[in-house]
């Protein structure tokens, strides 16, 4: 936890430092008020007291309590600014390191925990942050400062105020040790219930198709009763922390009075002296238990902390988790490519296996795409296509072998320059919550309207998108379109950003065969002189292809154009006599 405060600028410590002066100020008027309260008391007691001098004593500690209250008050406030502040500015540092993950890094967290880590994880900080600036600061102040002030009091009330906090830190320790570990699993058992909660939101139209209803509510019954049981449990036990802080603090008030009647009653009975000596105990005893009370109170924010802390100090480690994650793909330095060389992509025995996988995915893979080329993957569901697409953008890194792009290594790149070079069509369309100009010039800042329209014509999507608008509105993942419609406004943004190289994963599969064949031609029109590394399904949308790649479990089998193949290779033979008759084939 101390780590992560140390993320704290000097503003911060700033902030801090002024409220340990608010504080000292409020404890040093906290326990005055009992010097003024022995006063007043012997002056009560005092026969020849005057009533001014009553009032005097009286107003000085009215003073003291509205002077508690003001710096109280401030130093709340500046408690839940820095909370705040704090609070912003670690989210923002997940957000941000996040965004610099790899896959790799973001399968092994799930985006259910990233999302939690970024949210409930840091809303606990800022709790903790608000509350402890006041209490664990103030509580060891307050105790320290009311144990010396008590010390020369009498040794058996000081006794029976050590036993008592004694008896309140057991009470503390062994209730952190029983609800630590419950603590421990409350936010791994949150995570799941989100996950389960955005399985059943993302998945809503097949769980509705399937009349699944029953088996997801019993699916989060069981995530809901998981997490609420062990909340309970938690809780129970923390639960006991209070009264038993009552009864310590009740217990000591009665001891306090109870030693208090013994050392009266052990003053000799008659005479002056004897009586001044019982006012004297007696105004004692008084201030006494307020000094008391003022320890057993600093204990008692403790708890407050203490019901807080097992979890806060899981969110803090969960969070540093990922602040000090570091990503496995590194940036590289270099800002272009090799003089004189532009649209090229170069595969040079590339292998590549899955964090933590078994085997191999992909296995000594060489092949090269010139500039204005397109190259196509093809091959049978799990075979590596889109696995191998995913290797150029640097999503993952080769686990051997080099992949070129311009005559330079990907991982010798900034991962900016070299995605500035590429116009990626993902195989699940993805489109955000805000108009269809903000989704076409997603890649491409400052895009004019002229060339937003020029992508959405490219990408065949004029018909829908002149009835919306440029203007148009789009939901959250394009929720208000079809699927075919999305993946155009999808590969309409790969086309704004006018890049080197696209790359086209499965990226045509929602088209019809027309739709298809009129948007490649108008591609190879329009971007003359760009590359293209298509993965596709349809022999019919890569048989004018350039080069032709055939992946089975992983390796190259098959490496030519379209008729080469279906000399050379049964693979794609097979493939594509699936798709079309031997006529059809025969004439391509």
């Amino acid at each position: 936890m101390l780590k992560l405060f140390k993320r704290f600028r000097l503003r911060e410590w700033l902030t801090v430092l002024c409220s340990l002066v608010l504080i000292v100020g409020q404890v040093w008027l906290d326990l005055t008020m009992p010097d003024y309260m022995s006063e007043i008391t012997r002056l009560v007691q005092t026969p020849d007291s005057v009533m001014g001098d009553i009032w005097l004593a009286g107003g000085k500690m009215l003073l003291c309590a509205l002077g508690s209250l003001v710096l109280s008050v401030m130093t709340g406030f500046l408690a839940a600014r820095l909370a705040a502040s704090f609070s912003m500015r670690l989210r923002q540092d997940i957000f941000d390191k996040v965004e610099s993950f790899s896959m790799e890094e973001i399968n092994r967290f799930s985006t259910a925990s990233l999302i939690t880590r970024t949210t409930n994880d840091v809303t606990q900080i800022q709790m903790l942050v608000a509350i402890g600036l006041q209490v664990i600061i103030k509580a060891p102040i307050m105790a320290v400062w009311a144990i010396t002030k008590i010390r020369a009091k009498s040794w058996q009330w000081t006794a029976a105020t050590f036993a008592a906090v004694a008896l309140a830190l057991l009470l503390i320790a062994v209730a952190v040790a029983f609800a630590m570990p419950k603590f421990k699993k409350i936010q791994s058992l949150t995570d799941n219930l989100n996950r389960v909660t955005r399985e059943n939101l993302t998945g809503l139209r097949v769980i509705r198709a399937y009349n699944a209803e029953g088996y997801q509510e019993e699916k989060f019954q069981v995530a809901n009763d998981e997490l609420t049981g062990n909340n309970l449990s938690a809780n129970r036990i923390m639960a006991m922390m209070m009264p038993g802080m009552n009864l310590i603090m009740n217990g000591l008030t009665l001891a306090i009075y109870w030693i208090g009647a013994f050392l009266i009653d052990g003053i000799a009975p008659t005479g002056q002296a004897a009586i001044l000596e019982r006012v004297d105990v007696f105004s004692n005893m008084v201030v006494f238990i307020s000094y008391a009370m003022q320890v057993v109170m600093a204990f008692m924010m403790l708890v407050m902390i203490y019901i807080l802390w097992p979890r806060v100090a899981v969110s803090c480690r969960r969070v540093l988790e990922v602040l000090e994650t570091k990503p496995a793909i590194r940036d590289g330095s270099a800002q272009a490519g090799a003089p004189g060389v532009r649209g090229e992509v170069e595969f040079r025995d590339v292998s590549f296996r899955y964090p933590d996988a078994g085997g191999n995915v992909l296995e000594h893979v060489s092949f090269r795409a010139k500039q204005g080329q397109t190259v196509a993957f093809i091959g049978a569901t799990g075979s590596g296509k889109s696995t191998l697409v995913n290797l150029v953008p640097r999503f993952y890194d080769a686990t051997e072998g080099q992949i070129l792009v311009d005559g330079v290594d990907v991982r010798e790149y900034s991962q900016e320059a070299l995605r500035e070079k590429l116009g990626y069509v993902p195989q699940r369309a993805v489109l955000f919550s805000g108009t269809v100009a903000s989704n076409v010039a997603y890649g491409r800042e400052k895009a004019t309207e002229a060339q937003v329209k020029r992508a959405v014509e490219i990408a065949q999507a004029s018909d829908f998108v002149d009835a919306m608008g440029v203007g148009g509105p789009i939901a959250q993942g394009g929720a208000n379109i079809s699927g075919g419609q999305k993946q155009r406004l999808a590969i309409a943004r790969a086309v704004c950003r006018e890049p080197e190289i696209y790359i086209f994963d499965d990226s045509f599969s929602a088209l019809d065969y027309r739709t298809d064949r009129v948007l490649r031609q108008t591609l190879k029109q329009e971007t003359a002189g760009v590359t293209s590394l298509i993965v596709a399904q349809r022999i019919g949308t890569i048989r004018d292809a350039d080069l032709i790649l055939v992946l089975d479990d992983g390796k190259v089998v098959g490496q030519g154009t379209h008729r080469e193949l279906l000399k050379s290779c049964e693979v794609y033979r097979q493939i594509a006599l699936s798709q079309l008759s031997k006529e059809e084939l025969e004439h391509a």
